[in-house]
C-alpha cells in the first residue's frame, strides 16, 4: 500500500520534515515515490506548504494518508473532517471562510 507520510530531516534538537508519498513496508526516511511539500514544527507559526494539487492526484489514486499526515492535509484544506478529499473549485471558498 502507498503512504501518504512525514519523512523526518534537519538536525538534532531542530526537526523539520518532508511529506512524502512512499510505500508502506519502506522505512521512515528510506525510498519515497514523491514528494508533497514541507513541515516546519519548530517556527513560531509552525510552517506547512502541502502542493495541494500533487496531494489531491495521490489519494484519488489510493494513497492512505498517516495521522500526522491526515493532520496537515487538513489544515490546508485539502481533505474535510471525515477525511473526504475537497474539490480544488471548492477549496479556496472554505479556506477564506475560516
Amino acid at each position: 500500500m502507498v503512504r501518504i507520510r512525514l519523512r523526518r530531516t534537519g538536525a538534532k534538537n531542530n526537526p523539520a520534515y518532508r511529506i512524502v508519498v512512499a510505500d508502506q513496508k519502506s522505512p521512515r526516511d528510506g525510498a519515497f515515490i514523491d514528494t508533497l511539500g514541507h513541515y516546519l514544527p519548530t517556527r513560531q507559526p509552525h510552517v506547512v506548504e502541502i502542493d495541494a494539487d500533487k496531494a489531491r492526484k495521490w489519494l484519488a489514486q489510493g494513497a492512505q494518508p498517516s495521522d500526522t499526515a491526515m493532520s496537515l492535509l487538513r489544515q490546508k484544506g485539502i481533505v474535510d473532517e471525515k477525511g473526504k478529499v475537497i474539490v480544488a473549485a471548492e477549496a479556496p471558498a472554505e479556506a477564506a471562510a475560516a
